[in-house]
């Protein structure tokens, strides 16, 4: 169904204002929103987590009497839990809002490993949430939607929250938004400068999504193993609270953080703590392309995130900037040199190759690994 029926059967219901965190489930919806209401104005606002997400649908709630639309991977209802069942629900402000959810790890739908669990449970989080659902698959007509979303409608009259759960392949666009920021490095060439600069005994923890599968790539092509690396699956944000955890209990090593704009940004807190413990021995690299690319390509924060001012005010030793491969080649020598916490934020065009691949290895491995290379010495 092209995703233009369902924001149409939204505005018949008087749902009008859009929020979420895209996924790539959600692309359909995600691309026909930024070509319809772009990222600009107050009609739809990319928020930093679902859980501030549903904040903003209250609010619009509370100042126009009308529900909004709240979009979001499965996994995103973990963040979303507190306010759904909180603020929302009708047993406090009985605030009604129509959560459109993508169903990543759908049982009997191969998907990553992080998705599994999430998708077996999606359901069941939302009947203990109380919160009435529809699921809208790839051959579900349009009446039939209109008939079951009438249903929807009725929820949120009632002032209740409910939601439609999206399979794979449900949602389509005819539209063709443009998505990109003007800059010319890419984010693998990034990455592979990233892990020529470090030193044998460096571990490095990467943020969920392309990030962490070019990097298994970039180690396949150079010969070398995956030791190094923690590949970050699921929890989006909190790859910088894995590498300080490591840092602080692995103080002779160098720890990397390869982070991306919209995960430091979800969880933006961790820099205030990191900041607070200065860990000397962590190195916080993030990557902006000021797009949630890995999950379709719409913006973060409209790009005007600021990593750099924000590591600052964190209390960071040492803060750099590149947007070359020259200049970031002298801001890792830099922030390698400077005896102390350090960020270097890459700015990096949006895109990825198109036969970029997934890690062969699993979870497991991958955790195994990592903790025999990080017991090789007293380190």
């Amino acid at each position: 169904m092209d995703a233009q029926h369902l924001l149409s059967a939204c505005r018949d219901a008087g749902i009008d204002f859009f929020t979420g965190v895209p996924d790539s489930q959600l692309k359909g919806l995600c691309d026909t929103l930024y070509a319809t209401c772009g990222v600009k104005g107050t009609r739809h606002i990319v928020a930093a987590n679902e859980g501030n997400a549903i904040g903003l649908c209250a609010g619009h709630y509370l100042a126009t009497g009308r529900p909004a639309m709240c979009y979001m991977q499965n996994s995103g209802l973990g963040n979303a839990v507190n306010p759904i069942a909180s603020l929302m629900d009708q047993q406090v402000y009985g605030l009604p809002c129509l959560l459109v959810i993508g169903w990543r790890g759908e049982p009997g739908v191969k998907d990553e490993p992080q998705h599994v669990k999430q998708g077996q449970i999606t359901l069941e989080q939302l009947e203990l949430l109380d919160v009435p659902c529809m699921v809208l698959s790839k051959t579900t007509t349009e009446e039939e939607f209109d008939a079951a979303f009438a249903g929807i409608r009725q929820h949120l009259d009632a002032g209740k929250t409910a939601a439609i759960v999206v399979r794979k392949g449900a949602l389509t666009c005819s539209l063709k938004p443009v998505y990109g920021n003007g800059r010319t490095m890419s984010r693998e060439e990034a990455a592979a400068h990233i892990i020529r600069a470090a030193e044998e005994k460096d571990v490095f923890v990467s943020t969920t999504g392309k990030l962490s599968r070019e990097l298994f790539e970039l180690r396949e092509a150079a010969g070398q193993g995956h030791e190094r690396d923690f590949l970050t699956v699921g929890s989006m944000g909190h790859a910088s609270m894995i590498a300080l955890s490591i840092a602080l209990n692995k103080p002779h090593r160098r720890i990397w953080c390869l982070d991306g704009d919209g995960a430091a940004l979800m969880h933006l807190g961790a820099m205030a703590v990191i900041g607070q413990k200065q860990p000397a021995n962590l190195i916080h690299v993030v990557i902006n392309n000021a797009a949630h690319e890995t999950v379709g390509g719409m913006p973060v924060c409209e790009g005007a995130l600021d990593i750099t001012r924000m590591a600052l005010a964190a209390g960071y030793r040492s803060v750099l900037r590149a947007d070359s491969p020259d200049a970031l080649d002298a801001a890792l020598q830099e922030a390698m040199a400077c005896g102390g916490l350090a960020l270097v934020e890459v700015m990096c065009a949006v895109g990825a190759r198109d036969d970029l691949g997934r890690p062969t290895t699993t979870p497991q491995e991958n955790r195994d690994a990592l903790m025999a290379f990080l017991k090789e010495d007293n380190a």
